[in-house]
């Protein structure tokens, strides 16, 4: 399938707004299938819309990138051997080619104005025939041009489509052929002078040597139209004349049976790692949206989807992006960390919540390190760490308990059970959780006759303001007897009435 040149894929966003799940799985494929076949992966900017593209968007896009690990063989910052990678920087190439396509033939201006296009496809649609561009512009006289440059009309420049039929071998879909009358011929830069899309990119991708175009199923219908400006570019030498193979990639679909919207709050990659999400988590589940390593097993490393991927695998259906079943797949990441990786990955979020200095304290790193193996197991995501062992890093006149949780749990019924506690870890000699853990049990379940749940909850609550926290007696370990009974004491002071 990859047979004959090296390996050579392209990712080429537009830098506009933030980074979406459906773009980074765009790029991990393409990633994963150079990666696979000891290729090159091409990071390549589109940013030829001045309008949308924004600087700040491009940073991240770039962030994005390098959090998740897909580094890149060319492009910003790296370089290559076919720079500038962005595409604001090529005008000049962009230029060049237009102008020796429109001298070949393979291009014509076009007079049209748009409500004169817009009555045409009306018509078209009432008679029933394909609304496409009618190819009206596309043998006029050197009068009739000449009659519409005394009207001052500013030409679009088109591409001349072949009349004969367009077939191809798609990697996901298989053989696709389109008939000429679906495919008629485009615009390829705009009156003002500015090239558009569908010339810019299968310029960069001849020069550049692109074997292999890996991209969305949005992008089908446009195909036919870049394999034909392919041939048009290897007839002025732009270019090794090679077309490159194409695949197209399943959509994501979210809620309601819609594809998923880079404006769905869903889809945003920021809102992954606000939370907590892993790059080795969350890349693990995008690959799984249309592929998949083995029917028994969901759960692997880069490594592994790297030795395994096969875009010829990739399936025709859409994919459903499952918000719940990409967090099992992150909580099983996590519990992969080593401990020393998980703290460290820890730390962000704690700095982020104001529970740890921008450089934190030998001593607070310490505590951290004794915490996290009682969370690890716990967490789905990192940003859960500050509500699970936040009570620890609070400095004690900031700690407070969670309202709801000490509604529901710290009523009147719990102070015998507060006092209990009190008394019996006042008295204990040895701080550490089988002696915590026994002196408890003797003095609530023994001495007073209530049922664990029932017994240890309130305490919970009291220390480590919510109900759901590592383990109890551990977690009063590295409190600490002061910090402990000083909390359970507050939480006592404020009960209400009997």
């Amino acid at each position: 399938m990859a047979d004959g040149p090296a390996v050579r894929v392209r990712f080429c966003p537009s830098p506009t707004g933030n980074p979406h799940v459906g773009l980074v799985r765009t790029a991990l494929f393409n990633w994963a299938f150079a990666r696979h076949h000891g290729g090159t992966l091409v990071f390549r900017i589109e940013d030829t819309d001045a309008a949308r593209d924004s600087e700040e968007s491009y940073e991240q896009l770039l962030d994005a990138m390098r959090w998740l690990g897909l580094d890149w063989d060319e492009g910003p910052e790296v370089g290559g051997p076919h720079a500038p990678y962005r595409q604001s920087q090529r005008m000049d190439v962009y230029a060049d080619v237009a102008r020796r396509l429109h001298e070949a033939g393979h291009a014509y201006h076009c007079y049209c104005s748009t409500e004169e296009l817009d009555a045409r496809r009306e018509a078209a649609r009432a008679a029933g025939r394909p609304s496409g561009y009618d190819g009206h512009c596309r043998d006029l006289t050197d009068d009739q041009v000449a009659v519409h440059r005394l009207a001052r009309r500013e030409p679009v420049l088109r591409f001349r489509m072949p009349d004969t039929t367009i077939a191809f071998d798609d990697l996901v879909r298989g053989r696709l052929s389109f008939e000429p009358e679906n495919v008629p011929d485009y615009g390829i830069v705009r009156a003002n002078g500015a090239p558009l899309y569908t010339l810019v990119n299968p310029v960069d991708d001849a020069l550049m040597g692109i074997t292999h175009v890996l991209r969305g199923e949005d992008l089908l219908s446009s195909t036919p139209r870049q394999i034909a400006l392919y041939a048009a570019l290897a007839d002025i030498g732009v270019g090794d004349g090679a077309t490159p193979r194409f695949g197209h990639l399943p959509y994501v679909m979210g809620e309601g049976n819609k594809k998923l919207s880079k404006r769905d709050p869903q889809a945003s990659l920021n809102l992954y790692r606000e939370r907590g999400f892993i790059p080795e988590g969350l890349l693990n589940y995008l690959s799984l949206l249309g592929w998949s390593l083995a029917e028994d097993r969901d759960v692997f490393t880069m490594d592994e989807l790297v030795a395994a991927f096969d875009i010829t695998k990739v399936n025709t259906n859409p994919a459903r992006f499952d918000l719940k079943k990409c967090e099992a797949i992150n909580a099983d990441h996590l519990r992969r960390l080593a401990p020393e990786d998980f703290v460290r990955r820890l730390v962000p979020y704690l700095r982020a919540a104001g529970l740890l200095p921008a450089e934190p304290t030998a001593g607070q790193l310490e505590l951290l390190a004794k915490v996290a193996p009682l969370t690890q197991e716990r967490m789905v995501v990192l940003g859960e760490i500050v509500g699970m062992a936040g009570f620890l890093f609070v400095a004690p006149e900031d700690f407070a308990v969670d309202p709801d949780d000490a509604a529901k749990v710290l009523t009147a019924d719990a102070r015998p059970v507060l006092e209990a506690s009190i008394g019996a870890l006042e008295a204990l000699g040895d701080f550490t959780p089988e002696p915590i853990q026994a002196a408890l049990r003797e003095a609530l379940v023994e001495g007073l006759g209530i049922k664990p749940k029932f017994a240890f909850t309130p305490l919970r609550v009291a220390v480590t303001g919510r109900r759901v926290s590592p383990p109890l007696f551990e977690s009063m370990e590295l409190l600490g007897r002061p910090e402990t009974l000083r909390r359970l004491t507050a939480a006592l002071a404020a009960l209400p009435a009997a």
